[in-house]
C-alpha cells in the first residue's frame, strides 16, 4: 500500500492544470528497489516549475492535505526545498527548481547524487524523461579523497581532539560536546566510509545511512563508547574512544591505499589526552 498516493495523485493533477509546471519526479525510498520504502519513509519528489515560490513560500503545498509542520531549507545544486508533514505522519521533502536549475543539474552530474539509485517520473511536460535517460547514472561511485586530502582530514582531527580535551578542562561541555559528537564524528563516518569502500568495495550510502548494515560489526560495536552524555567523566571516554577508533580506521586506510598516515601527529595528540586526563 503506498501510503502517499492520495499526496501524489493530487500532485498530479495539480501539474495537469499549472502550465508552469513542467515535471514532478520522485526520488529516493519510494523510487528504488533497494531497501525500498517502508512505513516509515517519506517521500522525496522533485517539482521542476517555473515558480518556484508558489511550492516554497505559497499556498500550493496546502493543496495536496493537511500541512501540519512546513519550513524551507537549502538543498544541492543551490536550491531550495520544503519539508513538510501532512496529517498523518506524512512527511513530504519537495525538492523546488526551476527548469534551468534542474537542467543544469541534470547536466553537470549534481542531480545523479539524489537519483543514482532510481526515480520515477510522475508528471513530463518538459522532455525531461530523455534528458534524465541519457544522463543520471546508476553507477554507485564509492567514497575518496586523495592523499594530501586524506592527510589534511587526519591532521584536523587530531588537532581537534587535544582542542577539545581543553575545552573539557576548561569546564566548556557545551562546546567540547559538540566537537565530540559532531566535528570529529563527521571525520570518523567519512573513514569509516572510505575504509570500508577501499576494503570490501561496500556500498556506504551517505550520511551514516544505514550503517549498522554494512559497516564491520566490530566498528559498530567500538561506536558504543564514542558518544557521550553531557558530563565530564563521559566526555573524556567518548573522546577517547573516538580517537582510538579514527586513528586505527586512518591507518588501515592509508595502508591499503599506499598513503602516508601521520603516526607523529597521532602520537603527539595521544600523548596530550594522557597528561591531560591521567
Amino acid at each position: 500500500m503506498d501510503r502517499f498516493a492520495e499526496i501524489k495523485n493530487n500532485l498530479i493533477e495539480i501539474a495537469k492544470k499549472d502550465k508552469e509546471i513542467k515535471a514532478v519526479i520522485t526520488i529516493g525510498s519510494s523510487s528504488r528497489k533497494t531497501l525500498a520504502a517502508d512505513e516509515y519513509s517519506d517521500m522525496d519528489v522533485i517539482i521542476v516549475t517555473e515558480n518556484t515560490d508558489k511550492w516554497l513560500y505559497g499556498n500550493y503545498p496546502d493543496m495536496l492535505g493537511d500541512a501540519v509542520i512546513s519550513f524551507v531549507e537549502p538543498t544541492l545544486g543551490g536550491g531550495k526545498e520544503r519539508r513538510i508533514l501532512y496529517d498523518g505522519s506524512l512527511d513530504v521533502d519537495m525538492l523546488i527548481f526551476t527548469p534551468e536549475q534542474f537542467e543544469i543539474m541534470t547536466r553537470n552530474g549534481t542531480a545523479s547524487q539524489v537519483m543514482n539509485r532510481g526515480y520515477a517520473v510522475l508528471y513530463d511536460c518538459g522532455g525531461y524523461s530523455e534528458l534524465l535517460k541519457k544522463f543520471i547514472s546508476c553507477e554507485i561511485i564509492p567514497p575518496d579523497m586523495t592523499e594530501p586530502e586524506f592527510l589534511n582530514m587526519t591532521n584536523d582531527f587530531f588537532f581537534h581532539t587535544v582542542w577539545t580535551a581543553k575545552k573539557i578542562m576548561r569546564g566548556e561541555l557545551w562546546t567540547a560536546k559538540m566537537c565530540v559528537d559532531a566535528y570529529l564524528k563527521n571525520y570518523l563516518l567519512k573513514t569509516i566510509e572510505i575504509y570500508s569502500a577501499a576494503k570490501y568495495n561496500t556500498d556506504v550510502w551517505h550520511d551514516g545511512r544505514f550503517l549498522d548494515g554494512w559497516a564491520e560489526k566490530e566498528i559498530t560495536g567500538k561506536l558504543k563508547k564514542c558518544f557521550a552524555h553531557y558530563d565530564k567523566n563521559d566526555l573524556v571516554n567518548a573522546l577517547f574512544s573516538t580517537t582510538e577508533l579514527f586513528a586505527g580506521l586512518a591507518e588501515k586506510t592509508a595502508k591499503i591505499k599506499g598513503y602516508t598516515y601521520p603516526k607523529r601527529a597521532e602520537n603527539h595528540a595521544k600523548k596530550l589526552l594522557n597528561e591531560y586526563f591521567k
